[in-house]
């Protein structure tokens, strides 16, 4: 898993990482936050979804310590980071300030 997601996080094209867990309340609510996200953002954004208990290595890596968090990356730099549900409109202007897309 981890070369996988080295590879995507170190994209030319901003990557949200969406570290969840299935049995997380939040998490489900920021579901549907997040597709609207990426159907806002098309192309311009890659959007994916970690869970935690499946992934601990990667989760404890970035030290991910509850869910949601969500971490913005570009060229394997971490730009943003925040735990908890944010809503689209915010979500949205932190991709765009912090990527320069």
């Amino acid at each position: 898993m981890n070369s996988s997601f080295d590879k995507i996080i170190n994209s030319e094209k901003p990557v949200l990482v969406d570290f969840f867990a299935t049995w997380c309340g939040p998490c489900k609510t920021l579901g549907p936050i997040l597709k609207e996200v990426k159907d806002n953002l098309e192309d311009r954004i890659s959007i994916i979804k970690i869970d935690v208990d499946k992934n601990q290595q990667v989760a404890s890596q970035y030290q991910v310590r509850g869910v949601p968090t969500m971490i913005l990356f570009q060229k394997g730099k971490q730009l943003w980071r925040q735990s908890g549900v944010v809503q689209k409109a915010d979500i949205i202007k932190v991709v765009l300030e912090k990527s320069n897309q």
